[in-house]
């Protein structure tokens, strides 16, 4: 295959947080970013099967990485390029950015300037449109909400993991003896006080929704390979594990988001009685988190801009008792 304007590749997300000598987990994918010189550079390849690995290929603009300073202060990219993954750099010019992001990755003011990043992120996504279909609205509240744990990720120079990130944010508390705040986080999501009985029901349901759009979609999405056969162990008996460990709340995060992909591809391709199901299932998770329509929305996204504050000074209090940051 020609990748036209292919300007380098690296190595990205969470293969770049393992040891060098650690298993690499069953329910996980290795991403590659490709590096391309266009402005605009389109859908991503996403996952593939590639002699039995599962890769997922994305492609970013040159212009994202256009110096190591900007590269510093991206929560999402800096943690992959401080690692000497580089795959493709015929120029040298990754190299050098990696270089400098590698040294400079702990320094204060660049952790804080990605913490900055990512509540930036937070107040950008939420813009609800209550114009737009229901599930767009829900994710105008879901993503924004679930990006609190890589303010605090991203505090403790951890991975912002995306399926898992509540999770290892759990596990960052822990460490720092705050694992009260957990808490508070799955509260501003909605789960707080969900039972693994209820959350294998929604799993339930929702993998039937799963199965169903992935056997009807044709309309191209940026997400359309994330419902494919070769991700459904990831996104089902990921969460399935997660549920059955007794981490079931940290679960439902990556349930709903996917579930949200779900309905617009069966909004698109489906069936009226796939649509149907589908979404009462939907309906039933969103219920069990609080939420029944566009005014539940509105007063959950205002109670997540009130907890910003507290999300800021918890990520300070991570970054002045991490011995890892330095000056």
């Amino acid at each position: 295959m020609q990748i036209p304007r292919l300007w380098g590749a690296f190595l990205h997300g969470s293969i770049n947080w393992l040891a060098d000598d650690a298993a690499f987990p069953a329910e996980s994918d290795v991403d590659i970013m490709l590096v391309l010189d266009e402005t605009n550079p389109g859908l991503k390849l996403g996952k593939f099967l590639y002699q039995d690995l599962l890769l997922e290929v994305s492609y970013l603009p040159k212009g994202e990485i256009q110096s190591a300073e900007r590269v510093l202060g991206l929560y999402h990219l800096a943690g992959s390029l401080r690692a000497p993954n580089i795959l493709f750099d015929p120029w040298g010019e990754l190299t050098r950015i990696h270089k400098t992001v590698a040294e400079e990755f702990a320094k204060r003011r660049w952790v804080e300037q990605r913490c900055r990043h990512a509540l930036e992120k937070i107040l950008q996504g939420c813009r609800l449109d209550p114009a737009a279909s229901f599930p767009d609205q829900v994710n105008s509240w879901l993503f924004p909400t679930g990006i609190t744990t890589h303010v605090l990720l991203t505090a403790g120079l951890k991975n912002p993991t995306v399926r898992l990130r509540y999770l290892a944010v759990r596990n960052l508390l822990s460490e720092y003896g705050l694992l009260d705040f957990h808490e508070e986080l799955l509260e501003l999501l909605g789960c707080v006080d969900m039972t693994q009985a209820q959350a294998a029901s929604h799993l339930a349901e929702f993998a039937k929704a799963f199965d169903a759009a992935k056997g009807c979609q044709r309309t191209p999405f940026f997400f359309s390979s994330d419902l494919t056969d070769a991700a459904r162990p990831i996104v089902i008996d990921g969460s399935r594990r997660l549920i059955n460990e007794g981490y079931h709340r940290e679960a439902i995060f990556w349930m709903a988001a996917t579930y949200v992909r779900c309905l617009k591809v069966l909004t698109c391709d489906g069936s009226e009685k796939e649509l149907e199901e589908a979404s009462r299932g939907f309906r039933m998770l969103l219920a069990d988190l609080g939420i029944e329509d566009t005014l539940d929305l509105q007063a959950r996204i205002r109670k997540l801009k009130a907890a910003l504050p507290k999300i800021w000074a918890m990520a300070e209090a991570i970054i002045d008792a991490n011995p890892d940051i330095e000056d």
